[in-house]
């Protein structure tokens, strides 16, 4: 008789789908209680779970999990453990050997995901040599709505308010960027290579400083072979950039400035910095204001494409009242989106389909109605900063992937929203009118 031990193939089948029930209970017998990493294949390979915290592509990239469940997982285990003390180490660096400035968007006064990607891209800069530690500054402008700016990563807090600032003020802010250049000459500047300002900014000051800025960034290496004299940068780094409009990759020395693409590192997540307040020294000069901005032009909702909006509110299956959802985008001056099923069921046109079949978009803030979260709707909405699910079913793949989750009839849930925005307005009005 054979000492083999026998496979169950279904087993490891239930392993491999994560939309099965039994998904994370098998998984853990796999384990042995825990999770497991990777188990021993039909075939005698070894098959690794693409889901785990940490998992390296075959790209050899780290996979950065925007899907929110590995938070809620770290959340959940907290609370299981009761009280449980924030396990992140602090890090208050004194004297820094030199500093990595950082200019993030800060769209609606928050930090996006691209922003917090790139201040992880700072910390590889100013890590890299544990013997002369550097500091990450970050520069901001205007008011924000952040209180831990420390956990993304920043040492030195930079925070530049006024009216000179707001709104889209380039030559303002580009005379405080050469006055942070004067006082602490920074080994590189980060910047997004975004169209919320950071890549017009970006190339503003590689052009004022004479600097040949890398744009479209998304990996840095470190160039041990090369000569740092010859490499153009001091710590012989070398960066992936896109090129001929995103075709081809071009390896380059890393300069002093750099636009970077979303995704181009992990954020922070295991460190808490002090973020320290600093001023600068010498006060801002007057600046001659040849541009003047005036607002915001007002733009149908409809008539925006779906790759471009950042407020999207798409129907699902669920929708039963269609007056009520066009009413509620009309209402909160959203661009309509839906899945596939709503197209494919005449309720929306084709070119307002969401997902891997139809658009990807990357809109700040995508609410979810109806939609049950198919692998490709899921897939086409991964680049969105906050995701909002209106649904029926709490276990469903939409409702575990969204940030807030709103569990109930989708019609009674709009009409609701329709009304707090009317009675909102009304009151706005009211206020104005008295003033």
């Amino acid at each position: 008789m054979s000492d083999d031990l026998r496979r169950d193939p279904r087993q490891e089948w239930i392993a491999r789908n994560r939309l099965h029930p039994d998904h994370q209970r098998v998984l853990a017998e796999l384990g042995k209680g825990a999770a497991s990493a990777e188990w021993l294949g039909p075939q005698g390979l070894m098959r690794k779970n693409p889901h785990r915290v940490g998992f390296i592509g075959p790209h050899g990239l780290k996979r950065i999990d925007r899907s929110g469940a590995q938070q809620a997982a770290t959340a959940s285990n907290a609370r299981q453990r009761g009280a449980a003390a924030d396990t992140r180490q602090s890090i208050d660096i004194e004297t820094p050997a030199f500093l990595v400035a950082v200019v993030p968007d800060m769209s609606g006064g928050r930090l996006s995901s691209q922003d917090r990607d790139l201040l992880g891209l700072a910390r590889q800069l100013a890590d890299a040599d544990p013997e002369r530690p550097g500091a990450v500054l970050a520069v901001l402008f205007g008011e924000h709505k952040e209180d831990t700016l420390g956990e993304a990563g920043i040492d030195r807090l930079l925070h530049l308010e006024g009216d000179k600032f707001a709104g889209y003020a380039p030559e303002a802010r580009l005379a405080a960027l050469m006055a942070v250049e004067r006082q602490w000459a920074p080994g590189h500047w980060l910047l997004p290579d975004s169209a919320l300002g950071g890549a017009d900014l970006g190339r503003r000051l590689a052009a004022r400083i004479g600097e040949r800025p890398a744009t479209g960034v998304w990996q840095l290496n470190v160039n041990e072979s090369a000569d740092t004299d010859n490499a153009g940068s001091s710590q012989g780094w070398q960066c992936l950039a896109r090129g001929a409009a995103g075709t081809r990759d071009i390896q380059r020395p890393l300069p002093r400035v750099v636009l970077a693409l979303a995704e181009c590192a992990e954020p922070v997540s295991e460190t808490r910095h002090a973020a320290r307040p600093v001023e600068l020294s010498q006060a801002l000069p007057e600046t001659l204001g040849r541009i003047r901005d005036m607002g915001a032009v007002a733009v149908d909702p409809a008539g925006v494409a779906l790759a471009e909006a950042e407020f999207i509110l798409s129907a699902g299956n669920g929708v039963k009242d269609w007056e009520g959802y066009h009413r509620a985008a009309e209402m909160l001056q959203a661009t309509k989106g839906a899945s596939r099923v709503a197209v494919d069921d005449g309720f929306m046109p084709r070119d307002r389909q969401v997902g891997a079949t139809g658009t990807w978009v990357t809109a700040r803030v995508y609410v979810a109605v109806g939609i049950s979260g198919a692998i490709q709707h899921l897939q086409g909405i991964q680049s969105c900063d906050k995701v909002v699910a209106i649904n029926f079913d709490g276990g469903c793949d939409m409702v575990k992937r969204a940030d807030l989750a709103v569990l109930g009839d989708s019609s009674q849930t709009l009409a609701a929203l329709v009304a707090l925005v009317e009675r909102y307005r009304q009151q706005q009005q009211e206020s104005r009118d008295a003033a």
